[in-house]
């Protein structure tokens, strides 16, 4: 299954757009639904083939200085309705967050309402503070989040789950309507350690590698070919993304870039980008530098330049 359909053939991976959702991160103000759905409108209006919401509640001192964060879930669902072309997805969902076979319902309905445009991205979350803050079950996260799992690709692509897990279970949860895809929406599971990594490559169809930078990836891709061959999977079927940290209006004089940040004229952001797709993968997940509408827009030369040939 691809992750995510190319809108043209002549680019070498298709593009998502990470769009800001934390307070203070619309380039230091806080992003109000207005400035997410022009972000959203713009990615599709230039030609970006998916927009991603991360999945987080805040960050910080849950009893000092704290950045909230918007849902993700309410978010995607609102823009399935404002957008007709992108796909949607979870950029990743912390498996401990939400009941798996809710989660399950909660994909597939966000599937149905965009039309099959949907992505479902999981992980087992790394953000202690939060889970400490709203009360989500911390301890032996690894454990949940294989149950979770599961549960969940069984429910999505054979309609139906019975799991009797180490701390998850399900007895014939089923997936009632079913959405547009029969086989199911795509998963895609963010991770890096061995075990995260063999549950991925028997389970999911596509391994996210998280924010790198080009020529970074090599021992990571080599852990993922590994971990295929361990439960006998043809690495090819797995399909690979990444997030890559781009700059596309200049920064102010004196500005130090951040760490992995891409930045240069289109053509020079085109060939960097270009490099995640000469190691095998499909996708590239973009967060931008300033991370508002107008640099959105200015990134519409960088997706022409993917174009062309290298």
């Amino acid at each position: 299954m691809e992750l995510v359909p190319r809108r043209s053939p002549r680019r070498p991976l298709s593009v998502g757009l990470n769009l800001p959702y934390v307070e203070g991160s619309l380039d230091g103000a806080t992003p109000r639904w207005p400035d997410i759905l022009a972000m959203a409108g713009s990615a599709e209006e230039v030609g970006f083939d998916a927009v991603w919401v991360s999945d987080h509640v805040g960050f910080g001192d849950p009893e000092g200085d704290w950045s909230g964060a918007w849902e993700s879930w309410t978010l995607l669902s609102a823009l399935a309705s404002a957008t007709r072309a992108v796909h949607l997805g979870t950029y990743v969902t912390a498996a401990p967050f939400r009941n798996p076979a809710l989660l399950a319902k909660m994909a597939e309905t966000l599937d149905e309402v965009s039309g099959g445009r949907a992505i479902l991205g999981l992980g087992a979350g790394w953000n202690t503070a939060e889970f400490r803050a709203f009360g989500f079950p911390w301890e032996r996260r690894f454990d949940r989040f294989e149950d979770a799992l599961r549960i969940v690709t069984a429910m999505l692509r054979d309609g139906e789950a019975t799991h009797d897990g180490r701390l998850e279970r399900a007895d014939h949860a089923r997936l009632q309507p079913r959405g547009p895809r029969p086989a199911g929406l795509p998963v895609m599971v963010g991770a890096g350690g061995p075990r995260m990594l063999r549950l991925t490559a028997e389970l999911a169809d596509d391994w996210n590698a998280g924010l790198r930078a080009p020529g970074e990836v090599g021992p990571l891709l080599k852990a993922v070919d590994r971990a295929c061959a361990e439960v006998g999977r043809n690495p090819s079927t797995l399909t690979r993304s990444v997030e890559a940290l781009v700059r596309t209006i200049p920064a102010p004089d004196g500005t130090d870039p951040e760490l992995r940040e891409i930045r240069g004229e289109p053509a020079a952001i085109a060939a960097e980008l270009r490099r995640f797709a000469d190691d095998g993968f499909g996708h590239v997940q973009v967060q931008l530098r300033p991370n508002r509408p107008d640099a959105v827009g200015a990134f519409g030369p960088v997706l022409d330049a993917l174009c062309k040939p290298g």
